[in-house]
């Protein structure tokens, strides 16, 4: 009850003028088949005790990102195992073999209609954190929602990257291997690279190199 001369404070209304911001999704790649390692799936291995597809999944729940789409294939019971209980959207690409291009076009038609952009986060890269993945969006947002946005490390072009929505329809037209990056090149579009540090650039396509980052393979 209010008393008309004491009249209790009120929550300020939002302003008419103030826009939501630009809202992006995160396509995470855990499709692939690490060839590479001989028989082992990477994003099975472990990183402090915990799968490092689960690791990275968490770390795009832990970002702005308003949604995590993981695109599976490659041992898709497994990799959905290491995932449970995770609050994702999961998109199962049976064209894995086809190349990287089949599984950015499984994600990006499960991106939201009402999405600005969509940032492709690859499943083995165990440096990039949820404050990284902030960082891009930050970015993609001061832009406006139109820009493409691209991790970066002293000047060297990595992952992840952000594509506008203006680019969803050339995704749909890619094929074989062709990945994000080609198509932020290709497409002459405003490109806002962002420093995020070595977590830009490393990657465990090896069994040494995912040792040599701390992991441990799973048969």
């Amino acid at each position: 009850m209010e008393i008309p001369s004491r009249p209790q404070p009120r929550e300020p209304l939002p302003s008419r003028s103030a826009k939501a911001e630009p809202r992006v999704d995160i396509v995470l790649l855990a499709a692939g088949r690490s060839s590479r390692m001989g028989g082992p799936n990477k994003l099975l291995a472990l990183f402090d005790g915990k799968p490092l597809v689960r690791r990275t999944a968490e770390r795009a729940l832990g970002s702005k990102a308003a949604n995590a789409i993981v695109v599976t294939g490659h041992q898709r019971e497994r990799v959905r195992s290491a995932l449970s209980g995770l609050d994702i959207t999961l998109a199962h690409n049976p064209d894995f073999a086809d190349g990287l291009a089949s599984s950015l076009k499984a994600g990006i038609a499960r991106v939201a209609p009402d999405a600005a952009g969509a940032m492709i986060v690859l499943g083995d890269m165990p440096g990039i954190s949820s404050k990284d993945l902030d960082r891009l969006i930050d970015a993609f947002r001061r832009s406006g929602g139109h820009a493409a946005v691209r991790a970066a490390h002293h000047g060297k072009r990595g992952n992840p990257v952000l594509l506008p929505r203006s680019l969803f329809a050339a995704v749909a037209q890619l094929e074989g291997d062709t990945g994000a990056r080609h198509l932020v090149e290709a497409e002459g579009l405003d490109v806002i690279d962002v420093e995020i540090g070595q977590g830009a650039s490393i990657d465990v396509d090896t069994r040494e190199a995912l040792e040599g980052a701390g992991g441990v393979l799973q048969d």
